[in-house]
């Protein structure tokens, strides 16, 4: 990037928001009690055992109840159950005294625990999740509060696993539509969903609703906001609009550094982008320091790997890939490509403007040394499911909520693989395989870590993704919310306090 003005958008949204608050200010809606949350996408799967999409998970969190939940280091604390070891490879779990009921009135015992891992564990049943739970060799009731985890191999890090939503027995074994009607026992429930862009919950011990609104165009959810026709917006907002919300009086502005991992993914087994040298060439082509400065208004940080540094297993001595030019048309040359026989790659992206300017970007760089992208951008129901499919030469998307390092086996081991997992590109490594699978034989959290740096080392090497940065947590509120806080990886946990 040699020239800022290259990264500067059309203000054409800032005369529409401007025009529209205008003639729409004096039809502010009556202050009522229910909070409007405006997203780019709702909730589609309220079925914990099958949902991969952020914000299915996100509320997903707030619907039902989980074994175990993460302190500030991520390293896993009681909820549900406090437990115990056994011996290295058993694990008790006694659910205490004040277990919630489920929405349904029913009380949750260890058999609803044991019948949601042993559903998900099951391979006919084909659970996303079950990859992750790998180590679990069987889990049986104890009594009617003490469940049994016994695994293949010893896991000190075990217990921040279980973070699956727990769900009534009963209803499992009668099949019962989760995806639609959730039962959980969390602290919120879901009233009737009728309307495909909207979704309501309420809080279970006073009644407080929240309405998620989608509004797919963000310009829109910002004509809102300012119309009080929402209460509340969170990320998927340009810097520009950003900069303008900040300069409102009338509203509240919460930042902070985020750990959301956005990358660019590749399909391994495609002629082109599974060729190593090429990789190198786009990471080498693209100006993350100039993107993150210009486009973002610095409100991200490169990354280098999944985990962020400050994570427990995230390495932070990985050297950043630098922007080169010339060593990028070097390497394109050992694979036949010059401005003779240029380069053509797909790049799929979401329909959301600012992810679309981001490719552009990304677009214009690339053709600086000599590979043409052709950028196809999807309805994010469409996007998502060519990306699970693996229908797809290059892609960017963000991972969200991560806390533990076994995503690198989800990620990139040979056998997650869809639909065991998410190594939706293909990526297959015998030296990774192997160390992921040395994790078993490890005793203590400082031997995972050394693995793990090994695996971010090899990864940052082979580049089965490009890493780009990490996102800031922002949000804008009315002023009339209260206690609600952001968190690094964006969740909702703090929905369950959030008061108008």
């Amino acid at each position: 990037m040699t020239n800022n003005q290259n990264y500067s958008s059309c203000p054409n949204w800032y005369v529409l928001i401007v025009t529209l608050v205008f003639l729409t200010s004096c039809s502010t809606q009556e202050e009522n009690q229910q909070i409007r949350f405006a997203v780019s996408n709702v909730p589609v799967n309220f079925d914990p055992r099958f949902a991969t999409d952020a914000s299915s998970e996100r509320v997903n969190s707030l619907l039902y109840s989980h074994l175990v939940d993460y302190d500030e280091q991520l390293l896993p604390v009681p909820s549900l159950a406090d437990w115990q070891l056994v011996n290295t490879k058993t694990y008790r779990f006694v659910l205490r005294d004040d277990v919630p009921l489920f929405s349904n009135g029913e009380r949750l015992s260890s058999e609803d625990v044991v019948a949601t891992y042993q559903y998900v564990l099951k391979g006919k049943n084909l659970s996303p999740h079950r990859e992750a739970l790998s180590v679990i060799e069987s889990v049986d009731v104890e009594d009617d509060k003490t469940i049994l985890f016994r695994l293949k191999y010893a896991d000190p890090l075990f217990p921040a696993y279980l973070r699956l939503g727990i769900l009534p027995k009963n209803l499992l074994e009668s099949d019962h539509d989760f995806r639609q009607q959730p039962v959980g026992s969390g602290v919120y429930e879901l009233l009737d969903k009728r309307d495909a862009n909207k979704v309501t919950i309420r809080r279970r011990r006073d009644g407080q609703e929240i309405t998620f609104l989608q509004v797919k165009d963000p310009t829109v959810r910002v004509l809102k906001l300012l119309n009080h026709e929402v209460d509340l917006l969170q990320n998927d907002l340009s810097p520009e609009m950003v900069a303008y919300l900040k300069k409102q009086p009338k509203l509240n502005y919460l930042n902070m550094p985020g750990s959301n991992f956005t990358y660019i993914g590749f399909n391994l087994q495609d002629e082109q982008t599974g060729q190593h040298a090429i990789r190198q060439a786009i990471a080498h082509a693209i100006d993350r320091k100039a993107m993150i400065k210009y486009v973002f208004n610095d409100a991200a940080v490169a990354a280098e790997s999944i985990l962020p540094p400050r994570h427990w297993a995230g390495h932070n001595g990985l050297s950043a890939t630098q922007y080169d030019q010339y060593r990028a048309r070097e390497l394109l040359a050992t694979s036949g490509y010059d401005e003779n026989n240029r380069l053509t790659l797909t790049y799929k992206t979401s329909t959301d403007p600012f992810r679309i300017k981001l490719a552009t970007i990304i677009q214009s760089q690339l053709a600086e040394v000599g590979i043409d992208i052709i950028i196809k951008s999807y309805d994010w129901g469409t996007f998502f499911g060519d990306i699970k499919s693996g229908n797809f030469q290059m892609y960017s998307l963000s991972w969200v909520g991560i806390n533990t390092p076994d995503i690198f086996k989800y990620v990139f081991h040979s056998d997650s693989v869809p639909p065991k997992g998410a190594n939706r590109g293909q990526y297959l490594s015998a030296e990774i395989d192997g160390l992921l699978d040395s994790i078993g034989r490890t005793d203590t959290l400082d031997q995972q870590k050394d693995i793990y740096y090994r695996v971010q080392e090899i990864l940052h090497n082979e580049l089965p993704y490009i890493p780009m940065w990490y996102e800031h947590q922002q949000a804008f509120m009315q002023p009339t919310l209260k206690n609600f806080k952001l968190s690094s990886d964006g969740n909702y946990e703090s929905l369950v306090s959030v008061q108008h």
